[in-house]
């Protein structure tokens, strides 16, 4: 099968089309998938560039999947062949990515792909929609009123976890860096927009606190990291809580954060299969399940912002790196 894979650290030019053997069912409860679209993520790209370790080389990435079952294992429940299905699973740990024509996977961490979605679409959602699922759900427990900022919301976990937070009630203030972002996220439902080219930060505190009574917002979810933690702190009410995806600055002055008892909490969802968590791994699935309703009942959508062939891949991480994507970035097969 044709593969898209690495055979050192590097830039967008390592990555090389290769051909090996097409995988097959090992237990009876695999899955062989044939592998319509797989969507790009950071994690792929910090993989490929030495930001985090690939403990052996040639390594194929890619961590989110759709297709089509070709075969099923002996005791295969809930499948069938021929089967659309989407998930997340594979591209790090030495552990095959869906760059790639075919692959294997238990049907514990598969899920139907919704009726609504396209192939592209569904590859597209697995860890962005997970990533906002878990922050917003399992860490910070919103609810109905509940009041949250979402920076770059226009992204791919910002523009789900708005949808996700409007759907349970919630009042979503975000940030944004040009006007098409804007009316994108307006058009998903964002209350309260800024454009942080447009606006400083001290504009957009201020705005925040007289709309939230001069107490800042329940929750703030921060999908840029870094520095970033320092602004979220003035943003936040006292006894609130703040979700980060990324790795705070060792420059942050908590002792604003300690004072307002704050909360802080780490969302990342590949832990599970880091640290093989077979339990968690099968919750994240259902949580896709969960979501496949929302999208059948047009609660919420997927934006694919770019659908490339694989021969491109170079393309769309160096897409993903530019950072003016909205939405996703998807390779078809």
């Amino acid at each position: 099968m044709k593969v898209i894979s690495i055979q050192s650290i590097g830039d967008s030019s390592v990555l090389k089309i290769n051909k090996i053997n097409k995988p097959s069912i090992v237990n009876d409860d695999d899955l062989l998938i044939k592998i319509k679209a797989a969507s790009i993520n950071p994690i792929d790209i910090k993989l490929r560039s030495g930001l985090y370790p690939i403990k052996k080389f040639p390594a194929i990435l890619g961590c989110d999947g759709a297709g089509t079952i070709e075969k099923t294992g002996s005791m295969v429940k809930n499948f069938k062949k021929g089967d659309a299905v989407f998930f997340f699973h594979g591209g790090f740990e030495n552990i095959q990515g869906n760059y790639a024509e075919y692959k294997v996977i238990s049907e514990k961490f598969v899920a139907h792909i919704p009726k609504s979605l396209s192939f592209e679409e569904a590859a597209a959602a697995p860890l962005a929609l997970i990533t906002a699922w878990e922050s917003l759900f399992f860490h910070a427990k919103l609810e109905k009123d509940s009041k949250i900022f979402i920076n770059a919301g226009a992204g791919g976990v910002g523009h789900l976890a708005i949808q996700l937070a409007k759907s349970k009630g919630a009042i979503v203030f975000t940030s944004i860096s040009n006007r098409d972002k804007e009316n994108f996220v307006a058009n998903l439902g964002a209350d309260h927009i800024y454009n942080y080219k447009e606006l400083d930060e001290n504009e957009i505190q201020k705005n925040i606190l007289e709309l939230s009574n001069n107490e800042g917002v329940d929750i703030s979810l921060d999908n840029v990291g870094g520095d970033e933690i320092s602004n979220l702190i003035l943003k936040t009410k006292n006894y609130g809580q703040i979700v980060t995806l990324l790795q705070p600055s060792s420059n942050i002055d908590w002792s604003l954060a300690r004072f307002k008892n704050l909360k802080l909490s780490f969302e990342v969802m590949l832990t599970p299969q880091l640290y093989n968590l077979k339990a968690k791994q099968i919750e994240q699935t259902n949580i896709l399940k969960k979501c496949s309703e929302l999208f059948d009942s047009g609660k919420l959508k997927i934006h694919v912002d770019n659908i490339l062939p694989i021969e491109n891949i170079a393309q769309a991480h160096e897409i993903i790196e530019d950072g003016h994507a909205m939405g996703k970035i998807v390779i078809v097969t």
